[in-house]
């Protein structure tokens, strides 16, 4: 490595800590600390402040132009749910199926059914409520017994958050690195699953023991209208996921049966689909009163208050990326990972992990790191799509204080700050590593 890679990962190094420091000690939103370490590693690489600025306005723009509309119209599809009870509606139901003994795991599979189309934090102000209050109706139950059910229907969420798409953070990483959708839909189940036992019910056995549960402090939101059938619901719910695996699937067919099918490809764009089930999702979750005054401006109450906050966020994130990258950050990762011997997924999954831990933002850390790995993956050979799931799988490790989530978590569960380490960092940390190992596994048999 020589002395100019050096002060290219210094520079690096510096404008990261700098956006820390920000966010952490003079509590600025991540979008202006983010900007200032974007400028900050310009300016240390010997980057013009012109070509910076240029660079900036680039990144921003590339990533709220492919995926700005993907959030909003997730966060407004789960605002439906939410406000409707719709979601709830389901999420009650499977834990009054399964009884007390299988609460956590139909509390796990809720929450993957339930994440698949919307984000985290989205899932986590549908689900957890619902989950909590069915884990303190629970007959004779202790903290421990209540927390793992919790901890079960957390564990889904960020699971499919970090590993499947179409969220936003794996859809945004399978277009940069030009990943097949279909297979990284496909592969990410593989890995997501197992991944979500292991961390979820199984180490929720042990993390949850001596943790004590106060008063949680945060509530949904929900309009007075009558609660939609659990057909309708999940009909709502699953309507993008459907459009976009089908559209995936026409890629299996003959040419002239893919040819007639054109409409439905069209429909599996993850923009269109999201917009066809916001739409179809207002008559099914509302009935007539989706028409009323009132109930449009809640859901778009609810859908624009979260929605500011993580656009910014996100194109803060990609103009770093792209900051990084004109300052050759990018060339700098293709010779360590032909020099070193290193592997690509062992390799991208650590950048996004530093990111991570720097930034406390999954998607961000997704962002950046898909953003400076695609000569990483064209001179390695290896398959996008594990590149994709390593990214994800590194995203997510070890959720700590300057991460958004890890106090929405908190304030959801009614644990302490320890107890929020205990159980959710933890947690996450395991998640991370059980997919890196899964993903290393899984591509050298596919």
């Amino acid at each position: 490595m020589t002395a100019a890679d050096l002060d290219l990962l210094a520079a690096a190094f510096a404008g990261i800590a700098l956006s820390v420091a920000l966010i952490v000690k003079a509590r600025l939103h991540p979008f202006v600390a983010l900007l200032c370490g974007a400028f900050a590693v310009g300016t240390l690489a010997g980057l013009p402040v012109a070509d910076t600025a240029k660079a900036i306005q680039k990144g921003a723009g590339d990533i709220l132009g492919g995926t700005g509309l993907v959030v909003a119209l997730g966060l407004a599809l789960g605002a439906m749910l939410q406000l409707s009870d719709g979601a709830a509606g389901i999420a009650r139901a499977v834990l009054r199926w399964s009884g007390p003994a299988g609460a956590p795991w139909a509390a796990l599979l809720t929450a993957l059914v339930i994440g698949l189309p919307l984000f985290f934090e989205t899932g986590l102000v549908l689900l957890l409520p619902i989950v909590v209050a069915a884990a303190a109706a629970m007959p004779n139950a202790g903290d421990a017994t209540r927390l793992r059910l919790m901890l079960s229907a957390i564990t889904g969420l960020s699971v499919v958050h970090a590993l499947v798409p179409p969220h936003p953070g794996p859809l945004l990483a399978v277009e940069a690195l030009g990943a097949d959708l279909g297979r990284t839909m496909l592969y990410g189940l593989v890995v997501a699953v197992p991944t979500a036992v292991i961390a979820g019910p199984l180490l929720a056995r042990f993390t949850t023991r001596g943790v004590q549960l106060g008063a949680p402090t945060l509530a949904p939101a929900l309009v007075a209208t009558a609660t939609p059938s659990i057909g309708r619901a999940l009909a709502a719910l699953l309507l993008p996921v459907a459009l976009i695996t089908a559209g995936q699937l026409l890629t299996l067919l003959p040419g002239n049966l893919a040819a007639h099918a054109g409409a439905l490809a069209w429909a599996s764009s993850p923009i269109v689909a999201l917009l066809i089930a916001c739409l179809v999702a207002l008559p099914l979750l509302f009935g007539r009163a989706a028409l009323d005054a009132s109930v449009q401006a809640a859901i778009w109450k609810e859908t624009m208050a979260p929605a500011g906050a993580i656009l910014l966020s996100i194109g803060a994130g990609g103009a770093l990326k792209q900051v990084l990258v004109s300052a050759g950050l990018s060339d700098l990762l293709v010779r360590a990972a032909s020099g070193a011997a290193l592997s690509p997924i062992v390799l991208a999954w650590g950048v996004a992990v530093c990111i991570r831990l720097a930034t406390g933002s999954a998607t961000v850390a997704t962002i950046t790191t898909a953003g400076v790995m695609p000569g990483v993956v064209a001179a390695s050979g290896v398959a996008p799509e594990w590149i994709v799931l390593a990214i994800g799988a590194g995203s997510v490790f070890l959720s700590h204080v300057n991460d958004p989530g890890f106090w929405l978590v908190k304030g959801y569960l009614g644990t302490d700050t320890a107890g929020t380490f205990r159980t959710w960092s933890v947690l996450e940390t395991v998640i991370s590593v059980t997919g890196l190992l899964l993903v290393l596994a899984a591509s050298a048999l596919f």
